[in-house]
């Protein structure tokens, strides 16, 4: 009864098994079902020893009880102590489910008896600081995330990962997926009315933020098929396109993401503009971002992770200082610190606390990192080696 998968249980009880919905029932107050199986296991076994001396005294004397106490010891321990238990632990559905219905009717016969000790038992613990009560069957993510590593062949493993990237969700906020502000594609309405139609024959997204003089002041969020349908007509301008495009969607830094997917689902968008403290403009936030946390990379051909990060011959890679550490960690199984910066450049400048020179090589997680190139305040390459655990284990399992 206590070895039984409780949500296998439940899940037993709601297509209708009467042996699963007794088993519920018992299991919901533990303190009585104890007492319930205790007092039957102890009346059994003091029981069979009296029966035992009784019978060791008429047939062979005093000395014969001694002998059959032990004998009596072996029996009991076998058959109904280590023998049925492990069988219980090891099948327990199996037994579980057809001893439910003598256990409920046998709680029902010793209800007064089980209530008084139950009483008497809960005064002795409340001594200690200990209420006996019902019994939570609630999971914590770290629980949670221990059952879906734990599932085995039952689960699939994209399946496993996709489980346990929702898990995560809850430690993840835009700022951790969004696009840097310096790789947002946007249009100026300012521009020239040739450049724009340029911009928006060439670009790789279906909706592009629009502005007006600088990108903090974002004035809508157009739709590259509604521009299409209206390119088709006569006379398309600034005008019609300032009326097409809609209400920019702006959200906080710190917006964990399962919040923030709710929010868009609410409001029904698929872009987002995500604002430091002071109201500027930090990054862009997708919904296809924020599904691939749980479901991985999207195939798509607009620039990607390759963009960001190629293998060099001599095993090491060349990154770019925009690139995602968290994106980084995801694909190439690395270990870089996420707690603070969101880029490599800012993890290098962090690291080093002030602007480095190519040619700076410096121990980020045990991998040794060098700056290949900067533009101005930034990094704009860096080559990153293997971890220096990993080239020290691979060497050591070489053959001498």
């Amino acid at each position: 009864m206590m070895a039984v998968n409780r949500y296998r249980l439940k899940a037993l009880a709601e297509r209708g098994n009467r042996g699963a919905r007794l088993a519920q029932y018992l299991l919901d107050r533990p303190d009585r079902l104890l007492g319930t199986i205790l007092l039957g296991n102890n009346a059994a076994n003091i029981a069979a020893s009296g029966v035992t001396t009784l019978i060791a005294l008429g047939l062979f004397g005093d000395l014969a009880v001694a002998i059959a106490g032990g004998i009596l010891i072996l029996v009991i321990l076998i058959f109904a102590e280590v023998a049925p238990k492990t069988m219980a632990a090891t099948y327990p559905e199996r037994i579980a489910l057809p001893a439910a219905y003598i256990l409920y009717g046998l709680a029902k016969m010793a209800h007064p008896i089980v209530w008084l000790v139950n009483k008497f038992a809960g005064a002795f613990l409340a001594l200690f600081g200990m209420r006996a009560g019902t019994k939570s069957d609630s999971l914590s993510p770290e629980e949670l995330r221990v059952a879906v590593l734990e599932s085995g062949a039952r689960l699939p493993k994209p399946h496993q990962k996709m489980l346990l990237r929702i898990l995560e969700l809850e430690k993840i906020s835009v700022e951790d997926v969004m696009l840097p502000r310096s790789d947002i594609e946007a249009i100026d309405i300012d521009d020239d009315w040739e450049l724009i139609v340029d911009q928006l024959a060439t670009s790789h997204h279906t909706r592009l933020p629009v502005f007006q003089g600088s990108l903090d002041n974002i004035i809508g969020v157009l739709h590259l098929r509604k521009v299409l349908h209206l390119s088709q007509t006569s006379g398309f301008n600034k005008e019609q396109l300032k009326q097409i495009m809609r209400e920019p969607y702006f959200v906080p830094e710190g917006t964990k993401i399962t919040q923030h997917l709710l929010n868009l689902q609410n409001k029904r968008r698929t872009l987002s503009l995500v604002v430091d403290e002071y109201g500027d403009i930090k990054g862009l936030v997708t919904l296809e971002e924020v599904l691939e946390e749980i479901v991985g990379e999207f195939t798509a051909n607009i620039p990607s992770f390759s963009d960001e990060i190629q293998a060099q011959p001599d095993g090491s890679y060349l990154v770019r200082g925009n690139a995602n550490i968290r994106e980084l960690n995801r694909r190439m199984t690395w270990t870089l610190p996420q707690e603070g910066p969101k880029t490599l450049n800012g993890l290098i400048l962090e690291h080093l606390e002030a602007i480095p020179e190519p040619g700076t090589t410096i121990l980020l997680s045990g991998h040794p990192v060098e700056v290949v190139r900067t533009r101005g305040t930034a990094v704009e390459f860096a080559r990153v080696q293997p971890a220096i655990t990993q080239v020290t284990q691979a060497s050591d399992e070489c053959p001498q």
